[in-house]
């Protein structure tokens, strides 16, 4: 068993062909399916259904710790050059959408000051899209909504946001600075499908109240609900972290009175040690949220001291 097997083996599991494994890693497909082949003679089993080209049980465990393997070895060289007193190499995080719209800047800003000689990777996706990534080694670290339920992961707590709604100027609900969950229910607001992790916690609240949404429109994508709330569509029901960034404009502002809030953290694989350059991400994005937190209006810093 050598690193090129198990890196053809991991190509063919991303790519689901040993074709398109072949393309990415610029070799033929033949170079492939032998390596692979080799993987399988050593192991005894086969690791790659050829039939559906995914991988079988026991292929899914070597991929597995395989990608482990991969993280690990990336670590190595950015700890070496860090024992020489230089955070170097690379470090991939992820981080919800809208959380991204008051972390991303400052972060990225210090990030580059403080470590020149950093590359950061800043991947935009939604909690159930992110977390896969982290447990695949794909991403070092990533801000989530919580909770998370997977054992392979290390969850710890950053902010609670406000649930908000953001309505045009002019309609009923934009003349309050505040509502209850008995006003918000007596109107038409956008929403994320159902199905959604935002959507589905507010139907399960309101639900125990005996209560109900009414949807003006569904709208798959917390970016284009905010987009189309401020451009004054209809009012929506946002995370507070949608508010953060926007102009004044012909909208408002409104808190809900009495509504749970949404919790977000930051996750990592607990199966791997992270890498210098992942540390020093971490306690800079600690940092961001300590000190930017308290300013974004609905969040709720809860870092640990």
């Amino acid at each position: 068993m050598d690193l090129r097997q198990l890196n053809h083996l991991l190509a063919v599991a991303d790519h689901h062909s040993f074709s398109a494994a072949a393309r990415a890693l610029h070799t033929v497909q033949s170079n492939v399916s032998t390596h692979v082949a080799k993987l399988e003679k050593e192991l005894g089993v086969a690791l790659i259904d050829r039939a559906t080209m995914q991988p079988t049980p026991e292929g899914q465990a070597v991929i597995e710790r395989a990608r482990h393997i991969r993280t690990e070895l990336r670590s190595i060289s950015d700890d070496i050059a860090s024992l020489r007193d230089e955070v170097t190499g690379s470090v991939r995080i992820g981080c919800i959408g809208t959380t991204a719209r008051w972390i991303a800047t400052p972060l990225l800003q210090r990030l580059k000051d403080s470590f020149p000689g950093l590359h950061t990777v800043l991947v935009d996706a939604t909690t159930v899209s992110l977390t896969p990534r982290v447990l695949a080694g794909d991403l070092d670290l990533a801000v989530v909504n919580t909770p998370i339920v997977e054992a392979g992961l290390d969850t710890e707590p950053l902010f609670d946001e406000e649930r908000i709604v953001v309505a045009p100027c002019g309609h009923p609900l934009a003349e309050n600075d505040t509502i209850t969950i008995q006003d918000l229910v007596k109107h038409e607001v956008m929403l994320t499908p159902v199905g959604t992790t935002f959507r589905d916690a507010i139907d399960e609240e309101l639900m125990h109240l005996g209560l109900r949404l009414r949807a003006a429109a569904e709208i798959d994508g917390l970016r284009l609900l905010t987009s189309l709330a401020y451009q004054g569509y209809a009012p929506a029901l946002l995370p507070a972290s949608a508010a953060s960034g926007y102009p004044d404009g012909s909208w408002a502002l409104i808190r809900i009175e009495g509504m749970a809030r949404r919790s977000v953290g930051l996750t990592r694989n607990r199966r791997t040690t992270p890498s210098m350059p992942a540390r020093a991400a971490r306690d800079m994005l600690i940092e961001v949220i300590r000190e930017i937190g308290p300013q974004q209006p609905g969040i709720h810093v809860t870092l640990e001291a």
